[in-house]
């Protein structure tokens, strides 16, 4: 497996910083390397918040962000696309939290003068996060919205990183893999 780039895009709250890192939790499960790490701007709930996650079969030394992502996770649809499409290589993936369809959210995109990403995905994860967290923390939502689109970890890996992460709090577990299990069945994935 080549190394594999991924830039979070969320709002403080909204557990960007946290999908990352269980994904990299996951990814080294699974005998990989990993690495995630924040850039945060002003701290402070509802403000834009970025998040990495690298993942390689070889030790990762590199710190900085990640300016030309293979694959954006966008857990704010607010986020206009310039923001988020920003160096997305164009054989890239963009997996987006939105009511939209893959082809609505293209056709989005271009609307705002810019070109696509070979593949898109789409979900609810609001919808499905505050069904079963009571809330609208989307981050392992879009963590199953991800595993979906990409195949980068397998589902049970991000289920047992996301156990292992809650173990201090048991009682959010279970709402949390079922979320992650619905984003999964519901994400839609089409490659233009």
């Amino acid at each position: 497996m080549p190394r594999v780039e991924i830039r979070f895009h969320g709002r403080g709250g909204q557990g960007a910083v946290t999908a990352a890192e269980v994904l990299a939790e996951a990814a080294i499960d699974e005998g990989k390397y990993a690495m995630a790490f924040p850039e945060y701007g002003a701290e402070r709930r509802g403000a834009p918040v970025l998040a990495f996650t690298r993942i390689d079969e070889k030790p990762i030394y590199e710190r900085e962000p990640i300016l030309e992502p293979d694959i954006v996770v966008v857990l704010d649809s607010s986020l206009e696309p310039h923001i988020y499409m920003k160096g997305l290589k164009p054989s890239g993936l963009a997996v987006v939290n939105t009511v939209k369809t893959p082809e609505q959210l293209a056709e989005y995109i271009r609307n705002h003068g810019l070109n696509p990403p070979r593949c898109i995905a789409t979900v609810n994860a609001t919808e499905i996060a505050t069904k079963h967290l009571g809330a609208p923390i989307v981050n392992t939502s879009m963590l199953g919205a991800l595993v979906r689109a990409s195949g980068v970890v397998k589902l049970d890996s991000i289920m047992e990183a996301v156990k292992d992460r809650f173990s201090d709090r048991p009682h959010i577990i279970e709402p949390n893999l079922r979320a992650i299990k619905e984003a999964y069945e519901s994400t839609e994935v089409a490659c233009l």
